[in-house]
């Protein structure tokens, strides 16, 4: 029984990547017909941002198949550099913002392509999540496990604000940190003079939290219709 349960993992999580893989291939390919088409790069960005997306994945699916000890001295580190990345999977969600009518593509299409990408990267942040959740619970407990989930995601909006309206990426904490730190610390020190950043972040952390539990559910269900 014992051996059984990481091969059953480790299904699940292939079958998880296909899937995944998948839908990738799904707004790749939307993107490239798009410019066949159109002879225009209009949405050849998202291609980037996926890139960015499969990055926290990509961080956590590496931490969730490292041998225990391995995992337990990377958790901390390792972790870390997940967080910084993370907020650039939901941060696709926002690029609906550039959805408007173009001439030579239908609008239908220009929908479909980026609800793609948004629904990639939502995915992405989710299965990430879900993986680190798992590790911290493993190492903590359960109560810990959701105090990161909800860290994460509180901490994941405020980056989306971050990207979205003050042009900040997560390698400026590296190439640019002492304005970066500015920017962050004003609006901690001044909440009322930036309406907008709180209510970017509270309003992207609801929904990020509740599209999370609602995922976990959704697969409670599917596991106890199995037994």
């Amino acid at each position: 029984m014992s051996t059984s349960l990481p091969l059953v993992a480790t299904r699940q999580r292939l079958s998880l990547m296909l899937v995944l893989g998948a839908s990738l291939a799904l707004s790749l390919a939307l993107i490239t017909a798009r410019v066949f088409v159109t002879h225009r790069l209009t949405f050849v960005f998202l291609l980037w941002n996926l890139f960015l997306a499969l990055i926290p994945f990509g961080i956590s699916t590496m931490l969730g198949v490292a041998a225990g000890p391995v995992r337990r001295r990377l958790l901390l580190p390792v972790g870390a550099v997940w967080l910084l990345f993370f907020p650039n999977a939901p941060y696709i969600l926002t690029d609906l913002f550039h959805l408007e009518p173009r001439p030579g593509v239908p609008y239908w299409y220009d929908l479909g392509l980026i609800l793609s990408c948004a629904w990639n990267g939502l995915m992405l942040a989710y299965a990430s999540l879900l993986e680190m959740q798992r590790l911290v619970q493993r190492r903590l407990n359960t109560a810990l496990g959701w105090a990161f989930v909800m860290t994460a995601l509180v901490l994941s909006s405020f980056g989306i604000y971050l990207g979205r309206y003050l042009r900040w990426n997560s390698w400026d904490v590296l190439t640019n940190p002492l304005m970066l730190f500015y920017d962050i610390l004003d609006r901690v020190l001044h909440p009322f003079a930036y309406p907008r950043t709180y209510g970017v972040t509270v309003l992207f952390s609801v929904f990020l939290l509740l599209g999370y539990i609602t995922i976990r559910q959704l697969g409670r269900m599917s596991n106890d219709d199995g037994k």
